[in-house]
């Protein structure tokens, strides 16, 4: 009897301790979304040339000018306001895993590249998948929350993502995504309106 006891106080001390531990898990995940959230709105005050051109920058922390980019680049800035380094991050696993992403295969390269790997949409789409959480793909706008990543084919296989924020359209009541489609950084109502091909959460390395 004391053992059976015994057994079910440990029990339920595990399954308390499993308890706190999702808690400060979540909480942590919120926090995180909420700055993330943030970051990516605050990125439609910048002003901002579309520019998707090969460009040589630094590793790790590096950037293309501050007034250029592509959709890409609205991410990975975005990311790095929260602390998060997509530049570093997807070059070590693309590095430890190479032939599971697809520039060897769509891009032709031999190597990895820390100029541009992250700066593509396939790129992060299987980065996001290995170390991030793929979810649904759906025509509920209520699945796609605050601080999801989404990413489109917008016609003959050209790759677009943008960000969930925590801003809704007044017409439809959809959350709004902040982009780069070619004029700069928008939160705009645009959700549906190309084919969706990827839905994402990345919390950052180590989540």
């Amino acid at each position: 009897m004391a053992m059976r006891a015994a057994r079910s106080v440990a029990e339920w001390l595990v399954f308390a301790w499993l308890c706190v531990g999702c808690a400060a898990q979540t909480a942590s995940r919120a926090d995180f979304t909420q700055r993330l959230v943030a970051a990516a709105v605050e990125r439609t005050h910048h002003t901002v040339r579309y520019e998707s051109a090969y460009v040589g920058i630094p590793y790790p922390g590096g950037d293309v000018p501050a007034d250029t980019g592509a959709c890409t680049d609205e991410i990975i800035r975005t990311y790095r306001a929260v602390g998060v380094d997509l530049q570093k991050e997807v070059h070590e696993d693309m590095v430890a895993n190479f032939d599971l992403y697809p520039s060897k295969t769509r891009y032709h390269a031999r190597g990895t590249d820390k100029n541009i790997d992250h700066r593509r949409v396939p790129n992060l789409m299987v980065f996001f998948q290995r170390r991030g959480e793929s979810l649904p793909i759906t025509r509920r706008a209520e699945d796609y929350l605050p601080g999801d990543l989404v990413t489109w084919d917008l016609s003959s296989n050209v790759p677009h993502i943008g960000i969930v924020v925590d801003q809704k359209s007044h017409w439809s009541g959809r959350y709004l995504i902040v982009h780069n489609i070619g004029e700069g950084s928008k939160m705009q109502d645009v959700l549906f309106d190309w084919k969706i091909t990827g839905h994402y959460r990345y919390f950052g390395p180590g989540s």
